[in-house]
Parts: structure tokens; sequence; C-alpha cells
């Protein structure tokens, strides 16, 4: 499983971080796949993480419809963008994790 691998990282302790950090935002979830590890709210997938060679990677599934004013987003595909970090940041974090939360709302209406 991914979670057990992301544990045996040297990034493990970015990894725990911005995982406490995902958890505490209201109503998210952490649900443990066989290859991610995936966080969402009752509308649905928010984002998933895991762990890197350089960090962790945070892919916002509907990360194709956010606001990009911090140029960190990465990807090209139709619908997911990620967010690289070599460092626990909890106020990009908030940028992008608000809006993913969001757009569950909008588009779940």
């Amino acid at each position: 499983m991914q979670f057990d691998t992301d544990l045996l990282s040297e990034h493990k302790e970015l990894f725990l971080q911005a995982r406490a950090y995902l958890l505490s935002f209201p109503d998210i979830t952490e649900i443990k796949k066989e290859r991610i590890t995936t966080y969402m709210n009752v509308q649905g997938g928010i984002c998933h993480m895991r762990t890197m060679p350089y960090g962790i990677d945070l892919g916002f599934l509907k990360g194709a419809k956010m606001k990009d004013d911090l140029n960190l987003l990465t990807g090209k595909g139709k619908i997911l963008r990620v967010l690289s970090l070599k460092s626990m940041n909890k106020d990009v974090i908030k940028y992008y994790m608000d809006q993913a939360v969001d757009l569950n709302i909008i588009t779940k209406n």
C-alpha cells in the first residue's frame, strides 16, 4: 500500500505534516488506496498525496479549474494539477485546498 511506502520514505516527516494539515480542514477524510492516499469530503475527491524522491506531491483532482496565481501547479492534462513540495508550507496548501473544496461544492450543485 502506498501509505506504508510513504511512511518508509526519507520524506516521511513532510508527508505526515502535510497529512495532518489536510485532515485539519473541515469534513476532510483520508482513503488509503493501493497506489495513492486520497483526501475527500462528502462531495467527492479533493486531492491525493504521495512521497517523491524530492519531497511530496499533492495532486488536485480538479486542478485544471483552479486559479494558480502562485504559479506552482504543474501538469497539462484536462483535469489534474500537481503541487510539488520540498518543505511544509501551510499557506500554499491552504490557497489550493480552499479552491479545491469550493470546486467540489460548485460541481456537485
